[in-house]
């Protein structure tokens, strides 16, 4: 059974004791030119620990010579699927992240490339909730993230995030076997990562006179937009 994150519109995830999350279509592409080059997210955290403490595994690559080598062995195990050199750092019976010491990250500077572009507010931007009961603390904090949205593009690519989350979750049946991702978190990065795929694709209703498209030939407009999206990273 899938885990089915629960649905959020935006006024819930802005209208109480807000933190702003940026221009909506400037944290857009900043965060999608970050998922290409494989970059840092940029997050106003302030003193949040929610995303270490919210039993996270953490996917560490065997090229992450410097984070590997302050990583006990003993808390590493291979990352199911992956090539081997790939592995999992897990965490306690808290939910805590082994590496978080008096409530800051003990090897921050050499961190996993994962808790760099890691971005709650991919969330808020999809419209989605973080998941179950582990991860409230992060369900708490994604829901006073507010983006602002000063121009009509802003609000158009934040809809069309939505969309892109929605039909992924209500169509999966339409793609190739695995592609649409049960973890809320994949589930977001996907919907931000071919979100353009339905600012294209109006209702037929916003176009009188011409047909929408069927759900398959929206699914195969997503297939092409994210073979495309992941050529553009560097080899």
């Amino acid at each position: 059974m899938r885990d089915e994150p629960q649905r959020l519109e935006v006024e819930e995830v802005t209208e109480r004791h807000d933190l702003p999350a940026g221009e909506f279509s400037a944290w857009l592409h900043q965060t999608r030119s970050a998922q290409i080059e494989r970059g840092s997210a940029n997050v106003p955290c302030g003193g949040c620990i929610a995303c270490c403490t919210s039993s996270y595994f953490i996917h560490i690559a065997p090229e992450e010579a410097q984070t590997l080598a302050r990583i006990p062995k003993e808390l590493l195990f291979p990352a199911p699927g992956l090539p081997k050199g790939n592995v999992l750092l897990g965490y306690d019976e808290k939910g805590r992240c082994p590496m978080l010491v008096g409530g800051q990250c003990s090897i921050y500077e050499h961190r996993p490339q994962t808790c760099r572009s890691y971005d709650c507010r991919v969330f808020p931007a999809a419209g989605i909730e973080a998941g179950s009961s582990d991860k409230e603390l992060i369900n708490q904090r994604i829901r006073r993230w507010k983006f602002s949205h000063p121009a009509a593009s802003d609000h158009q690519e934040h809809s069309a995030v939505q969309a892109a989350a929605r039909f992924l979750r209500e169509h999966a049946d339409c793609f190739p076997g695995g592609m649409v991702p049960s973890n809320p978190t994949q589930l977001a990065v996907l919907a931000i990562t071919v979100y353009d795929v339905f600012v294209n694709y109006p209702d037929a209703s916003d176009s009188p006179g011409q047909a929408a498209p069927t759900e398959l030939e929206v699914a195969k407009a997503v297939v092409e937009r994210k073979r495309q999206f992941e050529a553009r990273r560097p080899r």
